[in-house]
């Protein structure tokens, strides 16, 4: 099968998989039933750009309405940017039609949160996991069947639950089935939302083991959505930190919780439960509300609530700049 994706453009990096280049996306905000009128606009995601190499992990966190979740659905396709680009091996991904579309959308899979809803209860395992396959690629029903059993193995299921129905499995097995729908058709990149938030402590290590040697045998890419600290230092070899829309802080992963530096990164690990209890950690609780991305504050986002903001925080928009080696910040007090 020719790969109509394989050219990569110049521009970008032959280990480089993702680009996602001064992403923005507004959402209108309407008033009226019949007349709608735009009133205003949800500022979700501002100038957010990161790439992701073959074999690597990003992860994105931040609070809850920080934009994450909206950059994985533009880079799904279930989402037109306002303006910015992703690059999906050098090509734009929003430009695609016809074959194109259909081997981007084989290489580009998700896992989502929660296994119990993401699989459909209607449909026997096998159907599910060969879903994105069948749908974009002519495969013959031989090749189906070894497909199917090739990647239950793979996941530490048996051949012969492909059977089954998705309500025959606990938590952890249903989670290894998304995983095997999204590797099936041999994807470069795979979107993890909350890959295990769903599931029990017990099982969630499990998962995240799987998902590691996955990587290490097949150099897929994860971008990584996740609320745990501990998971996303466990699994990523990047990090971007987002506030309110825009990136604040990017770093290596090791290199971001050994050397945080930005107030709100702080504040954010400062929340996360330790692993080690005796380890004396300082507390920082910032105050107020996070403000309405329809009416963000001006200059720097997080000045309406950071502990060490000035005067000038008030007016001025910090640009995104290396304070470290390799370690970018978005302050005007580092």
């Amino acid at each position: 099968m020719v790969d109509t994706l394989a050219q990569v453009d110049e521009s970008v990096s032959d280990d480089t998989v993702l680009q996602v280049n001064g992403l923005t996306k507004h959402f209108p905000v309407t008033k009226g039933i019949v007349l709608m009128k735009t009133i205003g606009w949800v500022r979700a995601v501002e100038n957010v750009s990161f790439s992701i190499k073959r074999g690597q992990t990003l992860a994105l966190v931040g609070e809850s309405g920080c934009g994450k979740t909206t950059t994985t659905k533009v880079i799904l396709r279930l989402e037109k940017p306002t303006s910015g680009h992703v690059l999906f091996q050098g090509h734009d991904v929003h430009e695609l039609e016809g074959d194109d579309l259909h081997e981007y959308r084989t290489h580009v899979q998700a896992v989502f949160q929660d296994p119990f809803s993401s699989l459909s209860p209607r449909m026997r395992v096998r159907d599910i996991i060969l879903e994105p396959l069948v749908l974009n690629r002519k495969v013959s029903k031989k090749e189906q069947r070894e497909l199917a059993e090739r990647v239950m193995t793979r996941v530490g299921l048996a051949p012969d639950q492909l059977d089954l129905y998705p309500h025959e499995f606990s938590g952890g097995q249903r989670q290894r089935i998304a995983v095997a729908r999204a590797l099936v058709s041999d994807p470069d990149l795979v979107l993890l939302d909350e890959p295990v938030s769903a599931l029990d402590v017990s099982v969630q290590a499990q998962i995240m083991n799987l998902l590691k040697d996955l990587q290490a045998e097949d150099g897929v890419s994860y971008l990584l959505v996740a609320h745990n600290l501990a998971t996303v230092r466990y699994l990523a070899h990047e990090v971007v930190v987002m506030y309110l829309g825009q990136v604040v802080e990017r770093a290596e992963t090791e290199e971001l919780f050994e050397h945080t530096q930005h107030p709100y990164t702080k504040a954010l690990f400062s929340a996360a439960l330790s692993a080690d209890p005796d380890v004396e950690r300082e507390m920082i609780v910032l105050e107020g509300e996070v403000p309405s991305p329809i009416n963000p504050p001006s200059g720097c986002r997080f000045h309406t609530r950071c502990p060490i903001a000035i005067e000038e925080c008030k007016h001025t928009e910090p640009p995104l700049r290396e304070v470290r080696p390799g370690h970018f910040a978005a302050c005007l007090r580092i």
